[in-house]
Protein backbone atom coordinates (compact mmCIF):
# COMPACT_ATOMS: atom_id res chain seq x y z
CA UNK A 1 0.00 0.00 0.00
CA UNK A 2 1.36 3.44 -0.94
CA UNK A 3 1.90 6.08 1.71
CA UNK A 4 -1.04 8.14 0.47
CA UNK A 5 -3.43 5.19 0.63
CA UNK A 6 -2.09 4.21 4.05
CA UNK A 7 -2.65 7.72 5.40
CA UNK A 8 -6.13 7.85 3.87
CA UNK A 9 -7.02 4.47 5.36
CA UNK A 10 -5.66 5.44 8.78
CA UNK A 11 -7.53 8.72 8.65
CA UNK A 12 -10.72 6.90 7.75
CA UNK A 13 -10.32 4.45 10.62
CA UNK A 14 -9.66 7.32 13.02
CA UNK A 15 -12.73 9.16 11.77
CA UNK A 16 -14.92 6.10 12.20
CA UNK A 17 -13.52 5.50 15.69
CA UNK A 18 -14.08 9.13 16.64
CA UNK A 19 -17.65 9.03 15.34
CA UNK A 20 -18.33 5.83 17.28
CA UNK A 21 -16.88 7.35 20.42
CA UNK A 22 -18.96 10.50 20.01
CA UNK A 23 -22.12 8.49 19.36
CA UNK A 24 -21.56 6.68 22.64
CA UNK A 25 -20.38 9.60 24.74
CA UNK A 26 -22.55 12.52 23.65
CA UNK A 27 -25.89 11.00 24.76
CA UNK A 28 -24.43 10.37 28.20
CA UNK A 29 -23.09 13.94 28.37
CA UNK A 30 -26.57 15.34 27.72
CA UNK A 31 -27.66 14.02 31.10
CA UNK A 32 -31.30 13.48 32.00
CA UNK A 33 -34.51 15.47 32.16
CA UNK A 34 -35.59 15.64 35.82
CA UNK A 35 -39.24 15.26 34.78
CA UNK A 36 -38.59 12.22 32.61
CA UNK A 37 -35.78 10.48 34.50
CA UNK A 38 -36.48 7.04 35.90
CA UNK A 39 -36.81 6.80 39.64
CA UNK A 40 -38.83 8.27 42.46
CA UNK A 41 -41.64 10.41 41.04
CA UNK A 42 -41.45 12.66 44.10
CA UNK A 43 -38.34 14.28 42.55
CA UNK A 44 -40.34 15.37 39.52
CA UNK A 45 -43.15 16.55 41.79
CA UNK A 46 -40.66 18.65 43.74
CA UNK A 47 -39.57 20.35 40.51
CA UNK A 48 -43.17 21.10 39.55
CA UNK A 49 -43.92 22.54 43.00
CA UNK A 50 -40.98 24.95 42.89
CA UNK A 51 -42.01 28.64 42.92
CA UNK A 52 -39.43 29.10 40.16
CA UNK A 53 -41.08 26.50 37.87
CA UNK A 54 -43.97 27.69 35.69
CA UNK A 55 -45.44 26.54 32.38
CA UNK A 56 -42.96 23.73 31.89
CA UNK A 57 -39.68 25.44 32.78
CA UNK A 58 -37.76 27.30 35.45
CA UNK A 59 -38.00 31.09 35.31
CA UNK A 60 -35.85 34.02 36.37
CA UNK A 61 -37.23 36.27 39.08
CA UNK A 62 -36.42 39.22 36.79
CA UNK A 63 -37.22 38.22 33.20
CA UNK A 64 -34.67 38.87 30.49
CA UNK A 65 -35.47 41.98 28.46
CA UNK A 66 -34.83 40.03 25.27
CA UNK A 67 -34.85 36.37 24.38
CA UNK A 68 -32.09 34.41 26.07
CA UNK A 69 -29.73 35.08 23.18
CA UNK A 70 -30.29 37.82 20.58
CA UNK A 71 -29.27 36.30 17.24
CA UNK A 72 -28.99 39.61 15.39
CA UNK A 73 -26.79 41.07 18.12
CA UNK A 74 -24.63 37.95 18.02
CA UNK A 75 -24.20 38.36 14.26
CA UNK A 76 -23.10 41.97 14.76
CA UNK A 77 -20.64 40.95 17.44
CA UNK A 78 -19.24 38.17 15.26
CA UNK A 79 -18.66 40.64 12.45
CA UNK A 80 -16.63 42.94 14.71
CA UNK A 81 -15.11 40.30 17.01
CA UNK A 82 -11.84 41.24 18.64
CA UNK A 83 -8.78 39.60 17.01
CA UNK A 84 -7.18 39.29 20.46
CA UNK A 85 -9.71 36.81 21.83
CA UNK A 86 -6.82 34.48 22.73
CA UNK A 87 -3.70 35.50 24.67
CA UNK A 88 -0.50 36.23 22.76
CA UNK A 89 1.73 34.60 25.38
CA UNK A 90 1.39 31.43 27.51
CA UNK A 91 -0.84 31.91 30.55
CA UNK A 92 1.21 31.50 33.75
CA UNK A 93 -0.15 28.94 36.19
CA UNK A 94 0.85 27.95 39.71
CA UNK A 95 1.21 24.17 39.77
CA UNK A 96 1.39 23.48 43.51
CA UNK A 97 -1.78 21.89 44.85
CA UNK A 98 -2.96 23.26 48.21
CA UNK A 99 -2.10 20.95 51.08
CA UNK A 100 -1.91 20.85 54.84
CA UNK A 101 -4.54 22.39 57.07
CA UNK A 102 -7.33 24.37 55.40
CA UNK A 103 -7.37 26.96 58.18
CA UNK A 104 -8.53 30.55 57.90
CA UNK A 105 -9.95 31.55 54.52
CA UNK A 106 -7.98 30.82 51.36
CA UNK A 107 -9.22 30.75 47.78
CA UNK A 108 -7.47 29.05 44.87
CA UNK A 109 -8.92 29.98 41.49
CA UNK A 110 -8.12 27.17 39.06
CA UNK A 111 -9.31 28.89 35.88
CA UNK A 112 -12.70 29.80 34.41
CA UNK A 113 -15.18 29.26 37.29
CA UNK A 114 -13.42 26.29 38.93
CA UNK A 115 -12.32 27.32 42.42
CA UNK A 116 -11.16 25.66 45.62
CA UNK A 117 -12.33 27.42 48.79
CA UNK A 118 -10.59 26.59 52.07
CA UNK A 119 -12.89 27.78 54.81
CA UNK A 120 -12.17 27.27 58.51
CA UNK A 121 -10.75 23.78 58.10
CA UNK A 122 -13.04 22.66 55.25
CA UNK A 123 -12.45 22.49 51.51
CA UNK A 124 -15.19 23.26 48.98
CA UNK A 125 -14.76 22.77 45.23
CA UNK A 126 -16.85 24.99 42.93
CA UNK A 127 -17.87 24.15 39.34
CA UNK A 128 -14.87 21.91 38.63
CA UNK A 129 -13.90 21.15 35.05
CA UNK A 130 -10.67 19.26 34.37
CA UNK A 131 -11.58 18.31 30.78
CA UNK A 132 -9.78 19.91 27.83
CA UNK A 133 -13.03 21.15 26.28
CA UNK A 134 -16.29 22.45 27.74
CA UNK A 135 -18.45 20.55 25.30
CA UNK A 136 -20.56 17.38 25.03
CA UNK A 137 -17.64 15.89 23.08
CA UNK A 138 -13.89 16.27 23.42
CA UNK A 139 -13.61 16.30 19.61
CA UNK A 140 -14.93 19.83 19.14
CA UNK A 141 -15.92 22.80 21.24
CA UNK A 142 -14.13 25.49 23.28
CA UNK A 143 -10.65 24.23 24.19
CA UNK A 144 -8.54 25.21 27.16
CA UNK A 145 -6.11 28.08 26.79
CA UNK A 146 -4.12 26.76 29.75
CA UNK A 147 -3.81 23.46 31.57
CA UNK A 148 -5.39 22.93 34.93
CA UNK A 149 -2.84 23.98 37.55
CA UNK A 150 -2.58 20.42 38.88
CA UNK A 151 -4.09 17.04 37.99
CA UNK A 152 -7.31 15.95 39.60
CA UNK A 153 -5.43 13.17 41.38
CA UNK A 154 -3.44 15.84 43.24
CA UNK A 155 -6.57 17.52 44.58
CA UNK A 156 -6.68 17.23 48.38
CA UNK A 157 -9.71 15.68 50.03
CA UNK A 158 -12.67 18.01 49.69
CA UNK A 159 -15.74 18.22 51.92
CA UNK A 160 -18.25 19.37 49.29
CA UNK A 161 -18.56 19.93 45.55
CA UNK A 162 -20.83 22.83 44.56
CA UNK A 163 -22.41 23.19 41.11
CA UNK A 164 -24.06 26.46 39.99
CA UNK A 165 -25.92 25.12 36.92
CA UNK A 166 -25.74 22.48 34.22
CA UNK A 167 -23.92 24.21 31.33
CA UNK A 168 -20.85 22.34 30.08
CA UNK A 169 -18.35 24.90 31.36
CA UNK A 170 -19.71 24.42 34.91
CA UNK A 171 -20.92 20.81 35.06
CA UNK A 172 -18.35 18.48 33.49
CA UNK A 173 -19.37 14.82 33.33
CA UNK A 174 -15.83 13.39 33.28
CA UNK A 175 -14.79 15.46 36.28
CA UNK A 176 -17.94 14.46 38.16
CA UNK A 177 -17.24 10.79 37.45
CA UNK A 178 -13.62 11.11 38.60
CA UNK A 179 -14.67 12.89 41.80
CA UNK A 180 -17.26 10.18 42.41
CA UNK A 181 -14.56 7.50 42.15
CA UNK A 182 -11.72 9.27 43.94
CA UNK A 183 -13.46 11.38 46.58
CA UNK A 184 -16.35 10.93 49.01
CA UNK A 185 -17.73 14.47 49.15
CA UNK A 186 -21.39 15.17 48.37
CA UNK A 187 -22.46 17.23 45.36
CA UNK A 188 -24.62 20.25 46.17
CA UNK A 189 -26.66 21.26 43.13
CA UNK A 190 -29.67 23.41 42.20
CA UNK A 191 -33.03 21.69 41.86
CA UNK A 192 -33.23 19.28 38.91
CA UNK A 193 -29.47 19.05 38.30
CA UNK A 194 -29.37 15.88 40.39
CA UNK A 195 -31.03 14.04 37.49
CA UNK A 196 -27.85 14.44 35.44
CA UNK A 197 -25.70 13.09 38.26
CA UNK A 198 -27.95 10.10 38.87
CA UNK A 199 -27.92 9.38 35.13
CA UNK A 200 -24.11 9.24 35.35
CA UNK A 201 -24.12 6.86 38.30
CA UNK A 202 -23.52 9.20 41.23
CA UNK A 203 -25.11 7.57 44.31
CA UNK A 204 -28.27 9.30 45.47
CA UNK A 205 -26.91 9.70 49.00
CA UNK A 206 -24.14 11.92 47.60
CA UNK A 207 -26.53 14.37 45.92
CA UNK A 208 -28.03 17.36 47.74
CA UNK A 209 -30.57 19.26 45.60
CA UNK A 210 -31.77 22.67 46.70
CA UNK A 211 -34.27 25.20 45.42
CA UNK A 212 -33.60 28.92 45.71
CA UNK A 213 -33.29 30.02 49.34
CA UNK A 214 -33.02 26.45 50.61
CA UNK A 215 -30.02 25.47 52.73
CA UNK A 216 -28.09 22.39 53.77
CA UNK A 217 -25.28 21.95 56.27
CA UNK A 218 -22.35 19.78 55.19
CA UNK A 219 -19.24 19.29 57.33
CA UNK A 220 -20.24 22.24 59.51
CA UNK A 221 -20.61 24.63 56.56
CA UNK A 222 -24.03 26.08 55.68
CA UNK A 223 -24.73 26.13 51.93
CA UNK A 224 -27.62 28.17 50.54
CA UNK A 225 -28.72 28.44 46.91
CA UNK A 226 -29.65 32.02 46.16
CA UNK A 227 -31.17 33.46 42.98
CA UNK A 228 -29.27 34.21 39.78
CA UNK A 229 -30.43 35.54 36.41
CA UNK A 230 -29.42 32.94 33.86
CA UNK A 231 -30.74 29.79 32.13
CA UNK A 232 -29.89 26.09 31.83
CA UNK A 233 -29.73 23.22 29.38
CA UNK A 234 -27.32 20.64 27.98
CA UNK A 235 -29.24 19.38 24.97
CA UNK A 236 -32.24 20.50 22.94
CA UNK A 237 -34.36 21.68 25.85
CA UNK A 238 -33.79 24.66 28.11
CA UNK A 239 -34.58 25.59 31.68
CA UNK A 240 -35.64 22.13 32.86
CA UNK A 241 -33.09 22.43 35.68
CA UNK A 242 -32.50 25.37 38.01
CA UNK A 243 -29.47 27.68 38.16
CA UNK A 244 -28.28 29.70 41.12
CA UNK A 245 -25.70 31.60 43.10
CA UNK A 246 -24.32 30.23 46.37
CA UNK A 247 -23.80 31.44 49.92
CA UNK A 248 -21.08 29.42 51.68
CA UNK A 249 -21.07 30.17 55.41
CA UNK A 250 -18.71 28.73 58.00
CA UNK A 251 -18.95 29.44 61.72
CA UNK A 252 -17.28 32.87 61.29
CA UNK A 253 -16.36 33.37 57.61
CA UNK A 254 -18.54 33.67 54.49
CA UNK A 255 -18.02 33.45 50.74
CA UNK A 256 -20.48 34.34 47.97
CA UNK A 257 -20.29 32.84 44.47
CA UNK A 258 -22.43 34.44 41.76
CA UNK A 259 -22.49 31.52 39.33
CA UNK A 260 -23.41 32.71 35.85
CA UNK A 261 -25.84 35.60 35.97
CA UNK A 262 -26.93 38.91 34.59
CA UNK A 263 -27.04 41.80 36.99
CA UNK A 264 -30.35 42.21 38.88
CA UNK A 265 -31.71 43.71 42.07
CA UNK A 266 -31.64 40.33 43.80
CA UNK A 267 -28.00 40.90 44.80
CA UNK A 268 -29.03 43.64 47.21
CA UNK A 269 -31.54 41.27 48.83
CA UNK A 270 -28.85 38.57 49.09
CA UNK A 271 -26.53 41.06 50.77
CA UNK A 272 -29.21 42.19 53.20
CA UNK A 273 -30.14 38.62 54.17
CA UNK A 274 -26.79 36.82 54.07
CA UNK A 275 -24.02 39.42 54.00
CA UNK A 276 -21.53 40.75 54.66
CA UNK A 277 -19.10 38.37 52.93
CA UNK A 278 -15.39 38.06 53.47
CA UNK A 279 -14.91 37.31 49.77
CA UNK A 280 -16.92 37.09 46.59
CA UNK A 281 -16.27 35.03 43.46
CA UNK A 282 -17.88 37.05 40.69
CA UNK A 283 -18.50 36.18 37.04
CA UNK A 284 -16.91 38.94 34.91
CA UNK A 285 -16.20 37.31 31.54
CA UNK A 286 -18.05 36.02 28.45
CA UNK A 287 -20.37 39.01 28.13
CA UNK A 288 -21.69 40.74 25.07
CA UNK A 289 -24.43 42.65 23.33
CA UNK A 290 -26.12 39.38 22.38
CA UNK A 291 -26.78 38.26 25.96
CA UNK A 292 -27.12 41.41 28.12
CA UNK A 293 -29.28 39.84 30.83
CA UNK A 294 -27.63 36.49 31.47
CA UNK A 295 -23.91 37.36 31.93
CA UNK A 296 -22.54 40.36 33.78
CA UNK A 297 -20.02 42.80 32.41
CA UNK A 298 -17.02 43.49 34.68
CA UNK A 299 -18.66 46.72 35.83
CA UNK A 300 -21.83 44.79 36.65
CA UNK A 301 -19.71 42.34 38.62
CA UNK A 302 -18.22 45.06 40.80
CA UNK A 303 -21.70 46.46 41.35
CA UNK A 304 -22.96 43.02 42.40
CA UNK A 305 -20.02 42.66 44.79
CA UNK A 306 -20.92 45.97 46.43
CA UNK A 307 -24.60 44.99 46.59
CA UNK A 308 -23.92 41.75 48.48
CA UNK A 309 -21.59 43.61 50.86
CA UNK A 310 -18.47 41.81 49.76
CA UNK A 311 -14.99 42.22 51.19
CA UNK A 312 -12.37 40.90 48.73
CA UNK A 313 -13.51 40.51 45.12
CA UNK A 314 -11.96 37.69 43.07
CA UNK A 315 -13.13 37.71 39.43
CA UNK A 316 -13.88 34.37 37.77
CA UNK A 317 -15.32 33.06 34.49
CA UNK A 318 -12.56 34.44 32.28
CA UNK A 319 -9.08 33.47 31.04
CA UNK A 320 -9.56 29.74 30.31
CA UNK A 321 -12.01 29.33 27.41
CA UNK A 322 -12.96 31.58 24.49
CA UNK A 323 -16.72 31.92 24.97
CA UNK A 324 -17.39 35.46 23.72
CA UNK A 325 -16.16 38.02 21.22
CA UNK A 326 -14.29 40.42 23.53
CA UNK A 327 -10.51 40.50 23.92
CA UNK A 328 -9.02 37.85 26.21
CA UNK A 329 -7.66 40.26 28.85
CA UNK A 330 -10.50 42.79 28.68
CA UNK A 331 -12.49 41.41 31.67
CA UNK A 332 -9.47 41.77 33.97
CA UNK A 333 -8.67 45.27 32.69
CA UNK A 334 -12.24 46.46 33.16
CA UNK A 335 -12.81 44.91 36.59
CA UNK A 336 -9.49 46.36 37.79
CA UNK A 337 -10.42 49.86 36.64
CA UNK A 338 -13.94 49.67 38.09
CA UNK A 339 -12.71 48.30 41.42
CA UNK A 340 -10.25 51.19 41.72
CA UNK A 341 -12.99 53.65 40.86
CA UNK A 342 -15.28 52.26 43.56
CA UNK A 343 -12.54 51.58 46.15
CA UNK A 344 -13.22 47.83 46.15
CA UNK A 345 -10.59 45.40 47.45
CA UNK A 346 -9.53 43.19 44.55
CA UNK A 347 -7.31 40.20 43.86
CA UNK A 348 -6.69 38.90 40.32
CA UNK A 349 -4.66 35.72 40.87
CA UNK A 350 -2.98 33.58 38.26
CA UNK A 351 -4.69 30.18 37.82
CA UNK A 352 -3.61 28.01 40.72
CA UNK A 353 -2.47 30.90 42.93
CA UNK A 354 -3.66 30.46 46.51
CA UNK A 355 -5.03 33.71 47.93
CA UNK A 356 -5.12 34.44 51.65
CA UNK A 357 -8.28 36.54 51.88
CA UNK A 358 -6.92 38.36 54.95
CA UNK A 359 -3.63 39.19 53.20
CA UNK A 360 -4.27 39.16 49.44
CA UNK A 361 -1.53 39.85 46.89
CA UNK A 362 -1.29 43.23 45.19
CA UNK A 363 -2.82 43.38 41.72
CA UNK A 364 0.26 43.25 39.46
CA UNK A 365 -1.44 43.38 36.01
CA UNK A 366 0.13 40.04 35.03
CA UNK A 367 -2.47 39.43 32.32
CA UNK A 368 -1.42 42.51 30.36
CA UNK A 369 1.98 40.99 29.57
CA UNK A 370 0.22 37.76 28.52
CA UNK A 371 -2.17 39.62 26.23
CA UNK A 372 0.57 41.65 24.57
CA UNK A 373 2.06 40.33 21.29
Amino acid sequence: MGVGRWVAAATGVAAVAAAAWAARDVPAQLGADPLAAKGDSTRADRVRRSPQYRDGKFRNSVPASVSTVDGRALAREWARRDPKRSPAQPIPIITTAPGGAASGLHITWLGHASTLVELEGRRILLDPIWSDRCSPTQLVGPKRLHQMPFPLAALPEVDAVVISHDHYDHLDMETVLALTREQSAPFLVPLGVGAHLRHWGVPDERIVELDWNESSTVAGVLFTVTPARHFSGRGFTRDRTLWGSWVIAGPRRKVFYTGDTGYFDGFARIGAEHGPFDATLVQVGAYGEGWPDIHMTPEDGVRAHVDVRGGLLIPVHWCTFVLAFHAWGEPADRVWREAKERDVRLAIPRPGQRVDVDNPPEVDLWWQAVAAP
